[in-house]
C-alpha cells in the first residue's frame, strides 16, 4: 500500500508541496474532529471527581466552538490548496503526452492504438484526475492518524499499545493481500474499458458500411458484447473486492472489541482508574477508524494503479529521432527530392525494397501502380511520417533526419483525398497553413483555391464556424479549402495524392484550377489513381510489390509495352489504383 502511495506521489512532482500542505491540514482536521471526545473525557472525570464548575461548563463549550471553527479553517485550506492541483497537474500530463504522440512515426496511430489513446485519455487521466488529490490528502491523514492513536495507546498502557500493534499489523496483512487481488482485476478491468472503445470507434467508423451491406445485427453484437463484457468485468472487480472489504470491516469490529475487553480487564485489575475506564470507552471505536479509512480506498488505489501502468505505457512507446540541427537550402541548384537505395516495412512486412528515384526542381513525378505497391508509402516517407529502414531521402542535398522535423515540413505541402477541417472558423482553417498570414493574404489564398465565393456565402463567410472533420460543407469544398491552407503556405515541394479521384464533376473543375495555382513553380510528387491525368508528368514511377518496375514519362513507357502501357490499355476498366 505504501509503495503504492509513493508510486502516486511521484506523478505529482512539482505539486508535491501543495499535496503535503493539504495533507498536514486534513491531519489536523481530523485530529480535531477527535477533540470532542476529549473534552467528553475530561469532563466525565471530572465529574467523577466532583471537580466541574460552571467555569469549567463555559471552557469546554467555547473549546468546542474553537474546534469546530479551526476544523472549517482548516478544511478550507486543505481544499483551496489541492482542489485544482490535480487538474493542473493531469493538463501538464496531457500537454506531455501531446508532444510524444507527436513525435510518434505514423505506423503507430495505424495498428489500432486510436482505442488505446482514447481510453488512456477519456478513462485513465480522468479517474485519477478525479481523485488523485483528494485521495492522496485522505491517505497521508489516515496514515498520520493511526501511528499517532497507536503511539498514544503505548503512552496509555503499553498493554493496550501492543494490542493496537498487533491489530495494525493484522490490518496491514489484509490490506496487502487485498491490494494484490485488486490489482490484477483493476488491469483486467481498465482492459476492458479500453476494447470497448475500440468497439466504439470501430462500429461509429464504419456505421455507412455496416448499414451499406446490412451488418448491423451483427455489428451492433460486437459492440454490446463489448459492452458485456466490461459490465462483466466491473461487476467481478466489485464482487471480489468484497469479501476484502468485510474482512476489513470485522477487523476494525474485532479490534475495537478486543481493545475494550482488555480496557475492561485492566479496569477490574484496578490498572485503570474509572475515569480512563470512561475514556477508553469513548475513544474505542475511533481508534482504528483511520485505519479502516485508509483500507478503504484499497480499489481507488489499485484502480489509479493500472490507469498509471497505461499511462506510462504509452509514454513508453519510442519515438521517431527529433531530427538533427541541420538545414535546408533556400536555393539549391541540384535535384530538389533524391531517393538512395530506401527499404521500409511495417514490423516484418517489407513495404519498399531499394528506391531510387530524383525529382528536379519544378518538375512533377507521378506513383502510379496497383494497390499495395507502395505509392503513399514513398510520400509518406518524404514527409518523414516515419523513418526509411535503409538508404536514405534527401531534400535540396541534405538527408531528412538530419534537419528538424518542422523545418522539413516548412519545405513540403501535402493535399489527399481525404480532407480533415477542425471545428474552427473558415478563416482559421486556411490560416493553419501559415500562422503569421494576414486576412488579405488568406482571403487571396481563397480566391486561388476557387472556395472564396462559397466562403462569403456561408452565413458569416470566412468567421463561419464548420463542423468537426467539415462536417458541415461537401466534399469538393473541403478539398478546396484545404489546397488554399496549402497555397498559403507556400512551400516549395507539393505531395499530391490525387485530390479529384473521388469529387463530383461540379467540384473537378474547381479543384483542378485550384491545383494548378498550387503546384505553379513547385516540385510536385503525385500519387496517381487515374492515369489520364498525369500524361504530362515529368516522370513516371511505376511500382510493383514495393520496386520501381519501370520509370521515365508517359511516352517512353509506352513505347516500352510493359505494366504502364498495360494499364494505360485497360484505364477503362480500372476503377483505382490506390495504395
Amino acid at each position: 500500500m505504501i509503495a503504492l502511495v509513493s508510486r502516486i506521489l511521484k506523478l505529482a512532482e512539482g505539486y508535491r508541496g501543495r499535496i503535503r500542505f493539504a495533507a498536514v491540514c486534513s491531519f489536523l482536521k481530523a485530529f480535531l474532529g477527535k477533540a470532542p471526545i476529549v473534552i467528553a473525557y475530561y469532563m466525565i472525570a471530572g465529574f467523577i471527581a466532583g471537580t466541574v464548575t460552571g467555569k469549567s461548563c463555559v471552557l469546554a463549550a467555547a473549546a468546542l466552538v474553537v474546534c469546530i471553527a479551526l476544523q472549517c479553517v482548516f478544511q478550507n485550506l486543505a481544499d483551496r490548496m489541492q482542489s485544482g492541483a490535480g487538474f493542473e497537474m493531469l493538463a501538464d500530463i496531457r500537454k506531455k503526452l501531446g508532444t510524444h504522440l507527436r513525435r510518434m512515426p505514423m505506423g503507430f496511430f495505424s495498428e489500432g492504438n486510436i482505442g488505446r489513446i482514447s481510453s488512456v485519455l477519456s478513462t485513465d487521466m480522468v479517474f485519477i484526475e478525479e481523485n488523485l488529490m483528494t485521495v492522496l490528502a485522505d491517505l497521508m491523514s489516515y496514515l498520520f492518524s493511526a501511528a499517532i492513536f497507536v503511539v498514544f495507546m503505548f503512552v496509555f498502557d503499553w498493554r493496550c499499545g501492543l494490542l493496537a500493534l498487533l491489530v495494525t499489523a493484522v490490518f496491514f496483512g489484509i490490506g496487502e493481500a487485498m491490494k494484490k487481488d485488486t490489482l490484477a482485476h483493476s488491469a483486467e478491468r481498465q482492459d476492458a474499458s479500453e476494447k470497448v472503445t475500440n468497439a466504439v470507434i470501430d462500429f461509429t467508423e464504419g456505421i455507412g458500411i455496416i448499414k451499406t451491406y446490412n451488418l448491423l445485427g451483427e455489428k451492433s453484437k460486437e459492440l454490446t458484447d463489448s459492452f458485456a463484457e466490461n459490465c462483466e468485468k466491473n461487476i467481478r472487480f466489485e464482487v471480489d473486492y468484497t469479501p476484502w472489504a468485510r474482512a476489513i470491516s470485522l477487523s476494525y469490529g474485532l479490534g475495537s472489541a478486543a481493545m475494550l475487553g482488555l480496557s475492561w480487564l485492566l479496569y477490574r485489575d484496578g490498572t485503570l482508574g474509572l475515569s480512563m475506564f470512561i475514556g477508553m470507552l469513548l475513544f474505542v471505536f475511533e481508534l482504528f477508524s483511520p485505519l479502516r479509512a485508509f483500507y478503504s480506498q484499497v480499489a481507488r488505489l489499485t484502480v489509479m494503479n493500472a490507469c498509471l501502468d497505461r499511462i506510462e505505457a504509452l509514454f513508453a512507446e519510442p519515438e521517431m529521432e527529433p531530427g538533427g540541427p541541420g538545414t535546408i537550402p533556400e536555393t539549391w541548384n541540384g535535384p530538389e527530392i533524391e531517393f538512395w537505395g530506401v527499404d521500409f516495412g511495417y514490423d516484418e512486412r517489407v513495404v519498399l525494397k531499394d528506391v531510387s528515384f530524383a525529382a528536379g526542381k519544378n518538375s512533377m513525378t507521378a506513383l502510379v501502380g496497383p494497390s499495395g505497391s507502395g505509392k503513399s508509402t514513398v510520400a509518406n516517407l518524404l514527409a518523414r511520417f516515419w523513418d526509411v529502414g535503409k538508404g536514405q531521402i534527401l531534400v535540396r542535398g541534405v538527408d531528412i533526419r538530419e534537419v528538424p522535423l518542422a523545418a522539413l515540413m516548412d519545405k513540403i505541402s501535402m493535399v489527399f483525398q481525404r480532407v480533415y477541417l477542425f471545428r474552427d472558423t473558415v478563416y482559421n482553417n486556411i490560416a493553419l497553413g501559415r500562422a503569421d498570414a494576414t486576412r488579405e493574404e488568406v482571403e487571396e489564398a481563397a480566391r486561388k483555391a476557387r472556395c472564396y465565393d462559397f466562403i462569403k456565402a456561408l452565413p458569416d463567410g470566412f468567421d463561419t464556424v464548420i463542423g468537426e472533420g467539415g462536417a458541415s460543407l461537401s466534399g469538393g469544398e473541403m478539398q478546396r479549402i484545404s489546397i488554399a491552407r496549402c497555397i498559403l503556405k507556400d512551400a516549395p515541394i507539393v505531395i499530391l495524392d490525387e485530390a479529384t479521384a473521388s469529387v463530383d464533376a461540379d467540384n473537378e473543375s474547381h479543384i483542378q484550377a485550384a491545383i494548378s495555382e498550387l503546384v505553379r513553380g513547385k516540385t510536385l510528387l503525385v500519387i496517381a489513381h487515374r492515369l489520364n491525368t498525369i500524361e504530362g508528368a515529368d516522370q513516371i514511377l511505376v511500382l510493383e510489390d514495393g520496386r520501381i518496375a519501370e520509370r521515365g514519362n508517359h511516352g517512353t513507357l509506352m513505347e516500352q509495352n510493359g505494366l504502364y502501357a498495360a494499364m494505360v490499355r485497360k484505364r477503362s476498366g480500372i476503377r483505382s489504383f490506390a495504395h
